[in-house]
């Protein structure tokens, strides 16, 4: 048991000499590289620092999203610094066994010792790195605490001659142990954010680099990054991969402007299912729904402009999808989510309005609406009843931090919310039922309608488009 137990351990860890990555093919996160790149000066030029009396860093944690690039950047700095890269998850070290973890901890550790300098990277930290004590399952508690404090040990255990970086990467930083952020241990904390539009713009010109394309890669580079406010770099490599699996579908040796589209279609809303037959007063309902979605959001203020809108069943279990262009900010005012939730919305009200009754076609209509309105009563203090204070929990074990009497009137805001959105877009597509049918209709004759043939039936929209909408909007013609 034990030899075999030990083998498990040694599996664990990879190690790589050379990572093949450097900072030239990570892009859209250029403030947490020049905060990295600090670290690999520490590992070449270690005495400089140590003749000053400097304290090394021992650690930096990457903190962002999933997507971000966390773990391509960590690869960077290794590979840029010349160093071996060791790498292990935060779930590798968890397992039935009692004290395996803190086992695998000092394992990784000492080979980081064996193959300094080098950088160490645990990837998802949070798995066993959560604030200790109150779990539930005390189990399982008592072992993710043992190797949190083997951690702590052996951060603690490294002196600044034994040149070794601990870097660490968490999608959850609000939820880690504080003793892991304390000086000495991951006491640099890097923010890996999702790209802006010119991050984006330089991922999507890293991935295009590697495949073939017809079309000018500049162009399309700066499509990509139009179309995805909000998308990560990992997002932006699934689109060139699909726009190149595309065009090896439709039998040509080119990327074109099309397959680029049909990439972050699939991306973003799923495969077309081709096979997928509705009946005809089920087309006619989606039809509605999806007109209801855009009606609503082109003659509101504050809504996103709306970039197409389609009936296409996809293999996302979605029958239709209404996509807008996000604006790139980063903050909302209430009126611009109260307008967001009425758009949400509006296609269970079309529904109601056009076809007499509601489906369950608006689930993750209401799923979505539901958080927005939490949002803004619990985290945002847009309630009057419940004022200016935060009252967001993230965790499920600190559920219980909220009174009983508070819940309910979070909820009973929440409806009201709800409630109140719902009712807006039942009365804005009653007073505009003529552009809700021509557009149904129009999307019965088409399948896929832009934004040019809502201008058409609605004339210019009452909000104003970003810079380079347009453009987009005849690319997007183009490559229908």
């Amino acid at each position: 048991m034990r030899n075999m137990m030990s083998g498990n351990i040694k599996k664990k860890i990879e190690i790589v000499k050379e990572t093949g990555v450097r900072f030239k093919d990570v892009a859209g996160i250029n403030e947490a590289k020049t905060e990295i790149m600090e670290f690999i000066d520490f590992l070449k030029n270690q005495e400089k620092y140590l003749n000053i009396g400097a304290r090394i860093p021992k650690g930096a944690l990457l903190s962002g999203p999933p997507g971000t690039g966390k773990t391509l950047l960590a690869k960077a700095a290794a590979g840029e610094a010349s160093v071996p890269f060791l790498y292990m998850s935060g779930s590798d070290f968890i397992e039935l066994y009692a004290g395996v973890g803190a086992k695998r901890v000092r394992d990784l550790f000492a080979e980081a010792r064996k193959n300094a300098p080098c950088i160490v990277f645990i990837d998802e930290i949070d798995a066993i790195g959560k604030k200790r004590g109150g779990g539930r399952y005390s189990g399982a508690s008592d072992e993710r605490e043992q190797t949190l404090n083997q951690i702590l040990v052996e951060m603690d255990g490294f002196k600044s001659t034994d040149n070794v970086v601990v870097l660490a990467s968490t999608n959850r930083v609000d939820i880690l142990d504080p003793a892991l952020l304390r000086a000495g241990r991951f006491d640099r904390h890097i923010d890996v954010e999702k790209p802006d539009l010119q991050g984006r713009r330089d991922i999507a010109e890293i991935y295009l680099k590697r495949v073939k394309l017809h079309d000018d890669r500049e162009m399309l580079a700066k499509q990509i990054a139009e179309l995805t406010p909000g998308y990560t770099g990992a997002d932006i490599s699934n689109i060139v991969n699909e726009a190149a699996l595309q065009a090896v579908r439709r039998g040509v040796d080119e990327v074109w402007l099309q397959d680029i589209m049909n990439g972050a279609d699939r991306v973003m809303c799923g495969m077309k299912k081709e096979s997928k037959t509705m009946q005809q007063r089920e087309r006619q309902r989606v039809a509605y729904h999806e007109a209801g979605h855009a009606v609503i959001g082109w003659l509101c203020e504050h809504t996103d402009p709306c970039l197409k809108v389609s009936i296409i069943p996809r293999t996302n279990g979605a029958l239709g999808f209404t996509q807008s262009l996000p604006k790139e900010l980063a903050m909302y005012s209430e009126a611009e989510l109260k307008e967001l939730l009425v758009q949400i919305l509006g296609g269970r009200a079309a529904e109601k309005v056009c076809m007499g009754d509601v489906t369950t076609g608006s689930q993750d209509d209401l799923r979505k609406g539901t958080e927005i309105a939490e949002g803004m009563v619990a985290k945002y203090g847009f309630s009057e009843k419940l004022g200016p204070v935060w009252y967001g929990v993230e965790d499920p074990e600190e559920a219980g931090s909220v009174s009983e009497e508070t819940a309910k009137t979070i909820e009973a805001e929440k409806r009201r919310l709800m409630v109140e959105a719902y009712q807006k877009a039942v009365e804005m597509l009653k007073e505009n039922r003529g552009y809700v049918d021509q557009l149904a209709k129009l999307l019965l004759e088409k399948e896929t309608v832009t934004s040019v043939d809502l201008e058409k039936i609605m004339g210019k929209r009452k909000g104003t488009n970003p810079d380079g909408f347009s453009e987009l909007v005849k690319d997007l013609e183009r490559g229908l």
